[in-house]
């Protein structure tokens, strides 16, 4: 049944471009996405372009609402002849500390719990392991694979390094072309006449509910009626939100990663997603180590770094690496800044704590490229998805690390909202008005200010 309401995007990022493509599937034919730039070349299109079903806590909602992000994203590579390249080589989380045996055990068993699937314990080498495959995303493993026999983590993982003492192999998890996928929905929303207005919104008219939408494009200014408007600025979000009268409880942080020719195939081109445990001092040799010593703008390169480098293979040729040690919030601007001092480096060293043959490239990759943006989050890491403030009014934002692997689920979520009906049962979870609620902000206080694995 066709709807005539005058729906009003604000962002062609992947989260309006899937807002945008499950309302014209609802059957609403007046849909304007505003953009000031081209469309999905913010942060879109520099996604990790990871994913994973695998959410520990504190509740079932995040494990719900991927999973059915996921069911969705598969689908669309099922109707395309993947060519969304979508794999399921899954995650790995690797540690040398023995004292984590226990925190992978008891993460697994939560995400077990959460319904990320079951969880398998390989403590001798007897056990049946099942490698993934490293094409196509139709296996029927779910859950993680927690191994602590050191020769099983030898035979299958053998890039990793020697000190290795546990892995959680988490299955329902891998990677695809985030390009691939902004185009797909680009492409579906433009055959359902979805119109595009290409300028910076300056103005959002609200009252008892939302009214209109100003737009300044080449120095002009031009009011869009709207029944409806969703923001989905990702990281103006924030900015775009005052505009209707809205604070939101977001933050912003830098997030950049490294990409270079791995020409000594350090990371098998068959690897899963990998990701160190381990806090580190980064591995200098006895040379260095003075040099940087005597140096006191560099010094601070010597200091311990924190957990959570992480890198993949990607294509036939490169690796990627991310390792986000700077986690301050920001102030998000554009064009990007330049990346925090000696980043390629300090990335390539920190993730071959994790896998010794990088160190072959003594800490200078090959033709490295930097591309980043800003991870956008809420306090506890979910987002923010629903009605806000003025009746008409929607947020769909604050996927902070997880917007392409969420973004079908939201997409299909702001359409529910907007359309009416029942909705899943995990949306109030993101709603915006939760923070309102005494009990959430109770157990805000006993989760913590996490939210990343």
């Amino acid at each position: 049944m066709p709807h005539s309401e005058k729906i009003v995007i604000c962002g062609a990022g992947i989260a309006g471009i899937s807002a945008a493509n499950y309302l014209a599937a609802h059957g609403f034919t007046d849909i304007t996405i505003v953009e000031p730039g081209i469309p999905l070349t913010v942060t879109s299109d520099k996604s990790t372009e990871a994913y994973r079903n695998w959410w520990p806590g504190p509740d079932w909602q995040m494990t719900a609402f991927i999973s059915r992000s996921l069911d969705l994203i598969e689908g669309i590579a099922r109707e395309t002849d993947n060519r969304i390249n979508l794999n399921r080589r899954g995650y790995v989380f690797a540690t040398a500390d023995p004292g984590k045996i226990e925190f992978l055990q008891t993460m697994s068993q939560l995400a077990e719990q959460r319904g990320g699937g079951a969880v398998r314990l390989h403590d001798t080498a007897g056990s049946i392991y099942t490698p993934s495959p490293e094409r196509g995303f139709d296996t029927p493993l779910t859950g993680a694979d927690i191994v602590t026999d050191r020769d099983m983590i030898r035979k299958h993982f053998p890039y990793l390094a020697n000190e290795t003492i546990v892995l959680a192999h988490v299955r329902r998890a891998g990677w695809l072309s985030a390009q691939q996928l902004g185009a797909v929905l680009l492409e579906r929303v433009r055959e359902r006449g979805v119109k595009f207005v290409r300028g910076s919104v300056v103005d959002i008219e609200t009252g008892a509910r939302v009214k209109s939408v100003t737009v300044k494009s080449d120095g002009a200014r031009h009011s869009l009626g709207a029944d409806h408007v969703v923001l989905a600025a990702g990281p103006m979000q924030k900015k775009l939100a005052t505009l209707a009268g809205i604070d939101l409880p977001i933050t912003a942080e830098r997030h950049h990663k490294v990409s270079f020719a791995d020409t000594a195939n350090a990371v098998p081109r068959e690897a899963p997603m990998m990701i160190w445990l381990d806090e580190q001092k980064l591995p200098w040799s006895d040379d260095e180590r003075a040099a940087l010593a005597d140096d006191p703008e560099a010094r601070w390169l010597l200091d311990p770094f924190p957990a959570g480098v992480h890198g993949r293979p990607d294509g036939a040729h490169a690796t990627i690496v991310l390792f986000n040690h700077h986690g301050e919030a920001v102030e998000p601007e554009f064009p990007l800044p330049e990346p925090p001092p000696h980043y390629a480096e300090i990335a390539l060293r920190g993730m071959s704590t994790m896998v010794p043959a990088l160190r072959g490239y003594q800490g200078k990759p090959s033709r490295p490229y930097i591309d980043g943006g800003y991870y956008v989050r809420t306090r506890e890491n979910r987002p923010l998805i629903g009605p806000a403030g003025s009746e008409g009014l929607y947020v769909s934002c604050a996927f902070g690390g997880f917007g392409i692997m969420a973004s079908c689920a939201s997409g299909e979520l702001i359409a529910q909202h907007i359309a009416g009906g029942a909705l899943p049962d995990y949306a109030p979870a993101f709603l915006p008005s939760r923070y309102d609620d005494p009990e959430y902000r109770a157990l805000l206080t006993r989760w913590g200010d996490g939210g990343q694995l």
